[in-house]
């Protein structure tokens, strides 16, 4: 497996985020920056200085080639749900925040930011959906990370592979014998 972190960083404040991360189509994304449009109090990046945030309705994320899972690290103002789809557009899984709200200084008791969502499916995740405040505006993402099959990997030979090179062996061995034989 390998695994692709996004962090955001090295865009401008109120970015729109679209397809600058080869592989991968955001829809409803822009990057904020924390001490100029973003409210690092309440919002507090995971790590470095931008987020993304969910401008204008619910974030999506399309992959050009199918993922094993999705994850990421989540401040929300609403409850959230991450849904996973597969190439049919058929919901393979889904996670829920556990908070209405968890924003650093008025999140609910007992809360944190930086909720760590997942999910995963080994059939392969074509997109996922993040949703808030259907008008958008209710969370951040940070360290978005992707799990995909590694690609560089040597596959496994298949049954027929190894029975077919146990026959070719055993039939080498066989002209060899037969021929010091004579």
């Amino acid at each position: 497996l390998a695994a692709d972190i996004f962090t955001f960083e090295g865009f401008s404040d109120s970015t729109s985020l679209t397809t600058q991360y080869p592989g991968l189509t955001f829809t409803n994304a822009t990057v904020i920056t924390a001490g100029i449009s973003l409210n690092e109090f309440e919002f507090p990046p995971y790590s470095g200085v931008n987020v993304v945030f969910d401008d204008g309705g619910p974030m999506s994320i399309l992959f050009s080639s199918p993922i094993l899972s999705f994850s990421g690290f989540f401040t929300y103002a609403e409850p959230l749900v991450l849904a996973a789809f597969d190439a049919t557009s058929s919901e393979v899984g889904s996670a829920v925040s556990a908070f209405s709200s968890n924003l650093a200084l008025s999140g609910d008791t007992g809360s944190s930011p930086n909720e760590f969502l997942q999910v995963s499916f080994a059939g392969g995740i074509s997109s996922v959906t993040i949703s808030g405040d259907p008008a958008g505006g209710s969370f951040v993402m940070d360290d978005a990370t992707l799990t995909t099959p590694d690609t560089q990997a040597v596959p496994e030979p298949t049954s027929l592979a190894l029975t077919l090179i146990a026959m070719v062996a055993l039939s080498l061995r066989a002209q060899k014998q037969r021929r010091t034989n004579f």
